[in-house]
């Protein structure tokens, strides 16, 4: 089964990844806003995806704000497999795609609300099956 990491600040949109990936993808689902936690996860080995929220209001790494973007670059800087990561923003505005995957090192990005669950689950078992 794979395992897949949210870091989500909102509970309602933490529960519907949640639901959404268990149900439609068989995934089991770690939520957590915590970088260290999320750090000793990959390090672990056994996380098969990892979606962040790029905007977080209780997320700190040594003391300081950490959003999606920040935990994003924390993860590819640090000597830890290869796991892929899409960051999910409701603050979409044309060009932030780029701009983000390009600043973060993110494997891909959606825009929030999720409103297509079955296109959410075949992008998450894509990124998953293509990292496999």
């Amino acid at each position: 089964m794979n395992h897949v990491i949210v870091v989500e600040d909102d509970p309602h949109n933490a529960i519907l990844f949640r639901k959404i990936l268990e149900k439609r993808a068989g995934c089991n689902v770690t939520l957590t806003e915590d970088p260290a936690e999320v750090l000793d996860l990959v390090r672990g080995g056994d996380v098969a995806l990892v979606i962040l929220d790029v905007s977080l209001r209780h997320s700190k790494w040594q003391g300081r704000p950490a959003g999606g973007v920040e935990i994003c670059q924390l993860i590819r800087s640090q000597d830890l497999p290869h796991v892929p990561i899409l960051l999910c923003t409701a603050h979409a505005m044309r060009g932030d795609a780029e701009r983000l995957l390009r600043d973060s090192g993110a494997d891909d990005y959606v825009a929030k609300p999720i409103t297509d669950h079955e296109r959410f689950a075949a992008l998450a078992l894509g990124m998953m099956e293509r990292a496999a």
